[in-house]
C-alpha cells in the first residue's frame, strides 16, 4: 500500500520521546578531547587594545587559547557579503563578539580560563536602535526596491489618506539545543566536523577558507538539529569554525555547545523593522495605492540581511491587489549581534505592515476589516499581477475566505463582540482575519536544487542521503515516504541516512520551506533512474512467460513488495530477491539524483521577474478577549484553514501548521527583546524572554486544510508547509488592534505596535483613554 499521504510517525519520534536521539553534546567523548569556549567583547563598539591571556594560559588543563592571529585562513566569512571576523582583532561590533578561542581538557577549565582573561578595550558610542542609526547614516548595502504603478498620482487622487508607522519587533529562535559544533581531526589534515547546522556545504566552505585548506579535506556532518527556525543557516559558523581551529592546532577533537545565555546574547535574531506607511484608498475601502519604507535592525554585519528584506519587499502586498505599489528597504547597521534567518524569512514583516494598514483604513472608514480584505484579495484570471510581475495562478485566497468565514461563524461572532464591547467596563473583545500568500523558493535563483544518492541493497533495503538536514521538522519522514512508494516498499525498508558533505555536494541550506521540494524531487529522480535500469532488467526475465508475450519496461510495476508485469501480477518477483538478482546480473542498483526548480528569474534592476515556484496560502481568524486594566491578553479562539496541497504526511504537516502559528503568535503577543543603553540583551533566558506557554495558545484552535490537487509541478502535488503557518500569528495581533479600535474610534490612530505584550497593550490603552472618565474601580464603556 503506498505510504505517501499516510500520517507516519517522524522517523525520530521515540527517539526523540524517550532521550535516545543524540544531539551533539550527547555524541561520546573521546580519550583526547578538548572542551572550547570563547572570551566576549564586553562592550557594543570599540577598539581592542590589549589581551592578557597570560593567567588563562598558566591554568593546569588550558591547551590554547588562541586568537585572530592565530588563524591560518581567511578571518572573514559571511554568506553573502564577506565581512565578519571569527575572531575579532580590533574593532568590536556588539557585547559578546568572539574575540578569544580557548581549548581546555573540560568544560569546568575553559570557563576559569575565561574568567581569566582581561581585554583591554577603548569604549566608544554604540548605535542600537534604527533611529539611532538613520540618524548617523550608518546602512549595510543600499536600497531596494519595487513598484508599480503611480503611487504619487494615486496619493494626490484618493478621496482618503493615511499616514502613519508601525514597529515591529525582533525574535529569538530559542532552539533548545544551542549553537554546537564538535571537531575531528583525522590523516591528511582532514578535519571531520559534526555540526549543529540547516546548512553543511557553508560549514564546510567556511572552516576551509578559515583553515586556508580546500574544501575536500573538510567534512561536515549533522545528523539533526534540536531546532533551527533558521537560526541555523549562518549562525553556527563560527563555533564550527573554531572547534576546527582548534582541532587543527592541536591534533585533538574538540567540542563546544553554548551555553543557552551565550547562545541568546550573542547569535542574530529576527530583524526588527519600522515601518513608515502612506495608503491612499476609497470611501468603499479599495486601496488605490500604498507606499511603505520600511528600515531594519541589521546588527554589525550584513550576514543575510539583504535577503531577508528583499523577501520583505516581496510579501509587503500579501493577499492584496495593488495597483499603485512602491516600497523600498534599507538595512541599517547597528552595534548589536548580526540579525540572521529566521521561520519567515522577512516575510512576516512585510506582512505586518500591510495588515496594520488594512486595520488603520478599517478604522478610519467605520467598517469591518474582513470586508477590507476581501475587497482588495488577488482576483481569479484578474487582478492576479503581482508587483513584480509574477501571475498569482491557483488563487484559492478566495475561496478560503468563504469557507473560513462561513465555518468559524464570522458574521455572528462580529456582531457578539460589538454587544459585548458595548456593555463591559472592564474588557474588550477584538475579532480579525488575515490571510497569507507565501511566495515558495529561495529568492536568490541558484539556491533552488538538490541532490540526492539512492542506494538499494540485495536484500531489498534503500539508503537516502540527501541535502536536506533535520532539525525536528519532519524532511527525512517525508523523504523516506517518497522513497519507499517510487520503489513499493514498505517504509521500514527505507532507511534515511545522516546529512553529509562527503555525500551530498554543494548543497542548498534547509530553509526558505523547500527542503522538501528540493531534495524529495532530487531523491525522486535518483530513484527513477534506478528504476529505469531495473525495469529493462525485469522486462527481460518476464519476456515470455505462461503466454509467450514480449514484456515491455513501461509495464513493469513494483508494488507491496514486489516486481511484476501489470498483465501478469500473479507471475512477481519479492523486491529483495529482484535486488539480488540486478546485482548478480552486473545492473546498477544505485544513483545520484539531482533537481534544479525550473522557470525562476528575477530582474533586481527592474525589480521583475517570477522569483518564486508556487504560493502556499491560508487565513486564520482570531478573538481575543483584553482586560482594560492590566492589559491581559487572552487567545480565546483561533480558526485556521490551509492550502498545502496534497499533503505527503498529514500528521507531519499538521504539526508544522499548528507549531508554525503558536511560533508567530509569540512573536506578535509574548516575545520581547529588552537591551540596556549599552547593548546588553537583557531578555536572554526563560525568567525574562517569554515564548508561548500552555496558557498563551489558543483556548479553542480549530485548524482545518484545504484539498487542492492543483499544484502538480511540485512533488505529489504537495505544496510547502514550514513557514506560511507563522505569519497567520498576525491575526491575534490584528484583533487586538481590532479591539483597541473600539476605544480609538475613527479619529485616533491605534498606535500599537508589535508585539502586542500586555505593557504594549496597556500603554495603548492608556494613551487613548486619556480621555474617558473613570467610574471608581473601573473603566467606562466604550464610547
Amino acid at each position: 500500500m503506498p505510504v505517501v499521504g499516510k500520517p507516519l510517525p517522524h522517523e525520530s519520534a521515540i527517539g526523540h520521546a524517550t532521550g535516545q536521539a543524540p544531539y551533539i553534546e550527547d555524541l561520546p567523548p573521546r580519550a583526547d578531547e578538548l572542551w572550547v569556549d570563547f572570551v566576549g567583547s564586553p562592550c557594543a563598539r570599540g577598539v581592542l587594545e590589549r589581551i592578557d591571556a597570560d593567567a588563562a594560559r598558566a591554568l593546569p588543563g588550558v591547551v590554547a587559547v588562541l586568537t585572530a592571529a592565530d588563524i591560518p585562513g581567511h578571518n572573514h566569512w559571511g554568506g553573502v557579503v564577506v565581512d565578519e571576523p571569527f575572531l575579532a582583532a580590533s574593532e568590536l561590533a556588539y557585547v559578546g563578539q568572539p574575540v578569544v578561542a580557548i581549548a581546555a581538557v573540560d568544560r569546568e577549565t575553559a570557563l576559569r580560563a575565561r574568567r581569566a582573561i582581561k581585554l583591554h578595550v577603548r569604549e566608544e558610542q554604540p548605535v542600537l536602535t534604527i533611529e539611532e542609526a538613520i540618524a548617523a547614516g550608518e546602512f549595510l548595502g543600499a536600497e531596494q526596491r519595487i513598484a508599480r504603478g503611480d503611487f504619487a498620482a494615486a496619493w494626490k487622487s484618493a478621496p482618503h489618506r493615511l499616514e502613519t508607522t508601525v514597529t515591529i519587533g525582533g525574535q529569538e529562535q530559542f532552539c533548545l539545543e544551542s549553537q554546537s559544533a564538535l571537531a575531528i581531526p583525522e590523516e591528511d589534515g582532514t578535519i571531520i566536523v559534526h555540526s549543529s547546522t540547516q546548512n553543511p556545504t557553508e560549514i564546510q566552505a567556511v572552516v576551509a577558507e578559515g583553515l586556508g585548506v580546500g574544501m575536500h579535506r573538510v567534512v561536515c556532518i549533522c545528523r539533526r538539529m534540536g531546532g533551527g527556525f533558521g537560526g541555523k543557516e549562518t549562525q553556527a559558523a563560527i563555533p564550527a569554525f573554531l572547534v576546527a581551529l582548534v582541532a587543527s592546532r592541536t591534533g585533538r577533537a574538540a567540542r563546544m555547545v553554548y551555553t543557552k545565555d551565550d547562545d541568546m546574547k550573542v547569535t542574530g535574531k529576527r530583524h526588527q523593522y519600522r515601518a513608515d506607511i502612506r495608503a491612499a484608498f476609497d470611501e468603499e475601502g479599495t486601496i488605490q495605492g500604498v507606499e511603505i519604507r520600511f528600515h531594519s535592525n541589521g546588527g554589525a554585519f550584513v550576514d543575510l540581511s539583504f535577503a531577508v528584506m528583499e523577501r520583505t519587499l516581496f510579501h509587503a502586498d500579501n493577499g492584496y491587489f495593488i495597483p499603485n505599489f512602491d516600497v523600498v528597504g534599507r538595512v541599517c547597521r547597528t552595534n548589536l549581534p548580526p540579525n540572521t534567518a529566521f521561520r519567515g524569512f522577512g516575510g512576516p514583516q512585510g506582512v505586518a505592515a500591510i495588515e496594520h494598514t488594512i486595520q488603520e483604513i478599517a478604522r478610519v472608514l467605520g467598517r469591518d476589516a474582513a470586508d477590507i480584505r476581501r475587497r482588495n484579495c488577488y482576483g481569479i484570471g484578474e487582478r492576479d499581477i503581482t508587483p513584480y510581475g509574477q501571475r498569482f495562478v491557483h488563487n484559492t485566497l478566495p475561496e478560503i475566505y468563504e469557507r473560513l468565514l462561513a465555518s468559524s461563524d464570522y458574521a455572528e461572532r462580529r456582531r457578539r463582540v460589538a454587544a459585548f464591547n458595548a456593555e463591559s467596563r472592564t474588557h474588550l473583545r477584538g475579532l480579525a482575519i488575515t490571510p497569507v500568500k507565501f511566495g515558495i523558493a529561495f529568492t536568490a535563483t541558484f539556491l533552488n536544487q538538490g541532490n540526492a544518492l539512492v542506494n538499494v541493497y540485495t536484500d531489498g533495503t534503500v539508503q537516502v542521503s540527501t541535502g536536506a538536514t533535520e532539525m525536528g521538522q519532519g524532511v527525512n519522514t517525508k523523504i523516506r515516504q517518497i522513497v519507499a512508494d517510487e520503489f513499493g516498499l514498505p517504509i521500514e525498508a527505507v532507511r534515511m541516512m545522516t546529512t553529509s558533505t562527503e555525500k551530498n555536494i554543494n548543497t542548498s541550506p534547509t530553509a526558505a520551506s523547500a527542503g522538501t521540494d528540493l531534495n524529495g524531487l532530487a531523491a525522486r529522480d535518483a530513484c527513477e533512474k534506478i528504476l529505469r535500469e531495473m525495469r529493462t532488467f525485469a522486462a527481460g526475465i518476464f519476456t515470455g512467460g505462461e503466454t509467450g508475450l514480449g514484456t515491455d519496461p513501461a509495464l513493469i510495476r513494483f508494488r507491496d513488495g514486489r516486481v511484476f508485469d501489470e498483465r501478469r501480477p500473479g507471475n512477481f518477483l519479492l523486491f529483495d530477491q529482484f535486488a539480488k538478482r540486478c546485482r548478480l546480473n552486473r545492473v546498477n542498483i544505485g544513483a545520484r539524483g539531482f533537481y534544479a526548480t525550473p522557470n525562476l528569474h528575477f530582474d533586481r534592476a527592474t525589480g521583475r521577474g517570477n522569483p518564486f515556484n508556487y504560493f502556499t496560502c491560508g487565513a486564520a481568524v482570531a478573538e481575543v478577549l483584553i482586560d482594560r486594566l492590566t492589559g491581559e491578553l487572552v487567545v480565546d479562539r483561533v480558526d485556521l484553514l490551509m492550502d498545502i496541497g496534497r499533503m505527503i504526511n498529514p500528521g507531519v504537516d499538521r504539526g508544522q501548521v499548528i507549531g508554525g502559528f503558536i511560533q508567530g503568535l509569540g512573536w506578535v503577543t509574548t516575545e520581547e527583546l529588552v537591551y540596556s543603553p549599552k547593548g546588553h540583551l537583557l531578555s536572554y533566558s526563560p525568567t525574562t524572554y517569554k515564548i508561548p506557554g500552555v496558557d498563551d495558545v489558543p483556548r479553542d484552535f480549530r485548524v482545518a486544510f484545504l484539498d487542492n490537487a492543483r499544484n502538480t509541478h511540485n512533488i505529489y502535488a504537495s505544496k510547502a508547509v514550514g513557514e506560511p503557518p507563522l505569519l497567520l500569528g498576525l491575526c491575534a495581533w490584528a484583533a487586538v488592534k481590532d479591539a483597541l479600535a473600539t476605544v480609538a474610534g475613527a479619529a485616533r490612530a491605534v498606535p500599537l505596535n508589535l508585539p502586542a505584550t500586555g505593557e504594549e497593550i496597556l500603554r495603548c490603552l492608556t494613551a487613548l483613554e486619556a480621555h474617558v472618565t473613570a467610574l471608581p474601580g473601573v473603566l467606562a464603556p466604550a464610547k
